[in-house]
């Protein structure tokens, strides 16, 4: 008897949970893998949700874009801080993590077969999430910098191309893309009638003087770009899953049947700590990111003890460093010496689509999980791991 479905059959396996195994086999293994940050949701935010949740009627199924105060929030923070108003021309979904959001809208817009433009290296759950939906993910090259080949992109459009995404801060690379770039796909999707997936879970964390921009604050782009935010990240909500969507207007039928059908609505206890974060506004995470700033120039630096060994672009946001090594024959053996040796774990480029492993061994190292202390010692026993295995 078949077990599971072709859509799955063709979807790899999660690689974050193959790591983490491997270091709860490894007692003392400091992981520089998973991509969350060190610190959660405000103390005194999480201390209010008895009183919060004492309404009854919170007990029930709650609207399917999200509870009323959360969304209305959501329209100012977007208006403020990403500068666009959805009056009119936009909806907000709020979503079980941004993940959810970006499967509800795959679903929404693409039949099986049609196509999704994903830069590489891209953010594994997308790729897997386009695959499951049966599409397409048309894979593109970015440049050695990590940056967008916008021709390139262009190039890669065909009639069956429903949307183009973007990721920036990027996840793995920390690349952040610059305005006119982004603005250079939101008109190219304009132009071919196509969607831009705007995926902006990292909005806070730029260093230096990179500066994050929304494509829906373009006048006009509302129509045509779904952009994705998550709590995950910011206010260090990860294992509470709330995220959020802002979608055209047009699409409002079809995104709810998608949401009501997966999730109904996303967990209410959630929502009311995300209100609760949202109301203290960005200025309470500001100080952990200066602090990440702080890390990042760290391990930017230490990583430069290996030399001609690594190389890797000195990006400015997220909290990632992608890092190319000389090729492996076994790229997972790599990984696994790393851990049983060494006591330290990264994720293998080849989970972002970097697969030719031959030719270079790509690591991601996350920097954002741990204290500044423990960061440093697990870069220090990369750099040694490394040594090891190409000496």
């Amino acid at each position: 008897m078949k077990r599971f479905s072709d859509r799955i059959a063709r979807v790899d396996t999660p690689i974050i949970p193959t790591i983490a195994a491997m270091v709860r086999a490894n007692p003392g293994t400091i992981s520089l893998g998973q991509g969350v940050v060190s610190y959660g949701p405000p103390a005194d935010a999480v201390a209010s949700l008895p009183a919060l949740m004492a309404d009854p009627a919170l007990n029930k199924y709650q609207a399917v874009t999200g509870i009323a105060p959360l969304v209305s929030a959501l329209a100012g923070k977007l208006r403020t801080e990403n500068g666009y108003d959805i009056g009119g021309r936009s909806e907000i979904m709020v979503t079980a993590g941004s993940n959810s959001a970006f499967l509800n809208a795959v679903l929404a817009v693409a039949d099986p077969g049609e196509e999704l433009i994903l830069p590489t290296p891209y953010y594994f759950n997308q790729e897997m999430a386009i695959r499951m939906c049966g599409c397409t993910p048309v894979l593109v090259p970015t440049r050695d910098d990590w940056q967008l080949d916008v021709d390139a992109i262009a190039r890669a459009v065909t009639p069956r191309t429903r949307a183009i995404v973007t990721l920036s801060p990027n996840n793995p690379t920390g690349a952040v893309y610059p305005e006119a770039d982004l603005r250079a796909v939101n008109a190219l999707c304009a132009e071919r009638g196509l969607y831009h997936f705007s995926d902006e879970a990292y909005e806070y964390f730029t260093y230096g003087q990179a500066r994050h921009f929304s494509p829906a604050s373009i006048p006009g782009a509302q129509g045509h770009t779904l952009s994705f935010y998550s709590f995950s990240k910011n206010y260090g909500m990860a294992s509470w899953r709330v995220g959020y969507v802002v979608y055209p207007l047009e699409l409002a039928d079809a995104m709810n049947k998608v949401q009501d059908t997966n999730l109904i609505c996303a967990p209410v206890v959630s929502q009311l700590l995300a209100l609760e974060a949202l109301k203290k506004g960005r200025a309470i995470v500001t100080p952990q990111i200066d602090a990440l700033g702080q890390v990042r120039s760290a391990v930017h630096d230490a990583l430069g003890a290996l030399g001609d060994l690594v190389s890797f672009p000195r990006t400015e946001g997220a909290f990632y460093v992608l890092m190319k090594l000389p090729g492996v024959d076994d790229a997972m053996a790599f990984n696994r010496a790393m851990v049983e040796r060494h006591k330290v774990a990264t994720i293998p480029g080849f989970a972002f689509g970097l697969t030719d492993t031959h030719a270079a061994n790509y690591q991601r190292l996350s920097y954002g999980a741990l204290d500044a202390a423990t960061v440093a010692e697990g870069v220090q026993r990369f750099v040694a791991a490394v040594r090891d295995w190409y000496r």
